[in-house]
């Protein structure tokens, strides 16, 4: 895996930080009992369970990605729970929803950190989200993992920050390389993304880099926002192109319909679809339309690890389907807390530490250890970037009538 960029802090980190702190931004608290610089509290619970907080979307179209995520880290916390919890001592999450805007993953973090006292959290959903609510918890001294974060920087938003979610930059390239497989005769590439979201900026500049590197020509490049649901011009204005594959980096429910839209047009050709499109819930977008796009994953319910088959049946056995990368991806952000506390229960009893010196040894551990996850084997960068192994890409297979999809591992 190639070493996170190390960049300067963006300004729109700082003018997040600085609105949080002044009391700028939609629905952000500015009391000072929940300013994260006035956080005062200095001890944890002795006869409780640990409290791990998880703000991910539940709300607004981002819902379709942070339900999955909520999903995987609920059978996290009984899978660990059912096993001793933290030598012990169960764990208990604590659920914030963070729609789909800056302000409400910051409000999420503020009440996580300051109201429900967690020792570290899990989130947020969205990668332009982390850029405005990680620097809260990272001033607070309170550890984040992102669990579906992978645009360019986010470790480096501070020592607290870390994610489980690779970065773009290593999954994104297999996607291209599976449809040359493909099609070895492409030649014209249209790109589409949404350029209101961070991850999805991100994401196209390693697609576009990529053609260009397989010397393939960009024939145009077309932006749009995540709230768009016609796409009838900027489809039109590529298909007049006639270009041999479309790549489209953009969330489930945009990205979904800009698919169907694309196919109802008349396109034929492969299409080639970013992170966003990780979910089941995509099927329910662009239903039959959605046939054989492809996507680069993280994850692969045929993962053979042991964790891996416990989790895919666990959820097979209640969703009658295969676990999605999302889900595998909360389950193991949970999981690296819970055996980073272990790691540190079994220096220090855990119950015996005030809750900001417990969040900062739990920050120090994380990111030591080596993890057996869904994900397979995994690690950190001293940077604390994710270090992981396998990487796999997918076609998106559909019934004709559109009522049954699942992601089938392209070889």
């Amino acid at each position: 895996m190639k070493k996170p960029a190390t960049l300067t802090t963006p300004l729109f980190i700082i003018c997040a930080v600085l609105l949080t702190a002044c009391g700028g931004g939609a629905n952000t608290n500015t009391n000072e009992k929940t300013n994260p610089a006035t956080n005062t509290s200095t001890t944890t619970s002795t006869s409780g369970p640990i409290l791990i907080g998880i703000a991910l979307a539940q709300t607004s179209n981002v819902a379709l990605l942070g339900q999955e995520g909520f999903v995987g880290a609920k059978m996290a916390e009984k899978y660990f729970n059912d096993r001793g919890g933290i030598n012990g001592t169960p764990i208990k999450l604590v659920m914030q929803d963070t729609g789909g805007d800056e302000a409400g993953a910051i409000n999420a973090f503020q009440t996580l950190i300051n109201k429900d006292k967690v020792v570290g959290i899990v989130g947020p959903t969205l990668s332009q989200q982390a850029f405005s609510a990680d620097p809260i918890a990272d001033r607070a001294k309170v550890p984040v993992i992102g669990a579906s974060n992978t645009a360019k920087g986010i470790p480096e938003i501070g020592e607290y920050v870390s994610r489980v979610s690779a970065p773009v930059s290593v999954v994104a390239p297999n996607s291209l390389k599976a449809a040359l497989k493909l099609n070895p005769k492409i030649k014209r590439v249209a790109v589409f993304y949404a350029q209101n979201d961070a991850f999805n900026k991100s994401e196209t500049e390693i697609f576009q880099k990529t053609v260009k590197d397989q010397g393939l020509e960009l024939v145009t490049v077309q932006k749009f926002q995540t709230t768009d649901t016609d796409f009838q011009a900027p489809a039109t204005n590529a298909l007049n192109l006639k270009p041999d594959l479309i790549i489209v980096s953009g969330l489930a429910a945009d990205g979904g319909n800009l698919v169907r839209q694309l196919r109802e047009l008349g396109y034929k050709g492969i299409i080639v679809g970013g992170n966003g499109f990780n979910t089941p819930n995509i099927f329910s977008v662009c239903k039959a339309l959605c046939d054989g796009v492809l996507v680069a994953q993280a994850y692969s319910p045929e993962y053979p690890g042991k964790i891996n088959l416990e989790l895919r049946k666990a959820y097979f056995d209640q969703y009658k389907k295969e676990p999605a990368q999302l889900t595998a991806q909360s389950f193991t952000a949970v999981q690296v807390y819970v055996e980073a506390l272990k790691a540190v229960d079994k220096k220090t009893k855990i119950s015996t530490l005030p809750l900001n010196q417990l969040r900062t040894e739990l920050n120090k551990q994380r990111i030591l250890g080596k993890y057996d996850t869904p994900l397979g084997e995994i690690s950190f960068t001293p940077g604390r970037d994710l270090v992981q192994k396998e990487f796999y890409v997918s076609q998106l297979k559909v019934d004709k009538d559109g009522n049954n999809g699942k992601f089938v591992s392209f070889k």
